[in-house]
């Protein structure tokens, strides 16, 4: 994937912990399987090869639930999907929190069918303006290129490309190459690229 638009004077992007924010732009592979028709399961690497991260979640379920864990299986972030909206929307807690909890990472809402490239709108917890839908980040995809980027305002901080063929597909494999932004938290990048991919499934 090409470099355009990389801005190297970003500040540090913490949102999951400082860990997962390194000083170099980090290259990731997500491998997503589906299992059995009723889950799916995303497994990040680095170019190593090193395990990053795992995601594990039903598909079917009528209120999705995924959670991120290390790869000693310790709980990072759940994500939640809001049921009997007209729109999806999901919130991000910290571990394996309760569906009740308060403490939240960040919120996610998808735009309007009319905003036909912004994919997903993302809010930090001390955000007042929602209701001027001014959200701290944003996703933006394309269909044609098999692509996200992730923007804070107008900079650049991720670039995905999704690598299939129709074979994988039918197989329930599905990859994904992601290139993060130095200094900006790649779990939460995960995170978006998960429910992005959950959105569209």
């Amino acid at each position: 994937m090409e470099n355009s638009g990389w801005d190297y004077g970003v500040p540090i992007i913490n949102i999951v912990g400082e860990n997962f924010c390194v000083p170099y732009t980090m290259e990731m592979l997500v491998k997503k399987r589906i299992h059995g028709m009723s889950n799916a399961h995303y497994d990040v690497f680095d170019i190593s090869g090193n395990l990053l991260l795992q995601v594990d979640g039903s598909l079917w379920k009528f209120q999705k639930k995924r959670v991120m864990r290390d790869p000693a299986g310790i709980p990072l972030l759940t994500m939640r999907q809001k049921s009997f909206k007209w729109r999806k929307e999901w919130t991000v807690h910290p571990g394996e929190s309760s569906e009740d909890s308060n403490d939240i990472l960040f919120r996610v809402e998808q735009p309007s069918p009319l905003h036909i490239k912004t994919k997903l709108e993302v809010f930090l917890p001390n955000n007042n303006n929602i209701g001027k839908r001014a959200p701290d980040f944003y996703v933006t995809g394309s269909f044609t290129s098999l692509s996200f980027k992730v923007y804070r305002g107008k900079t650049v901080l991720c670039q995905a490309n999704h690598n299939y063929t129709w074979g994988s597909i039918c197989k329930g494999k599905e990859n994904f190459k992601v290139r993060v932004h130095p200094e900006v938290d790649y779990s939460f990048i995960t995170a978006l690229l998960v429910i992005l991919e959950e959105n569209e499934t």
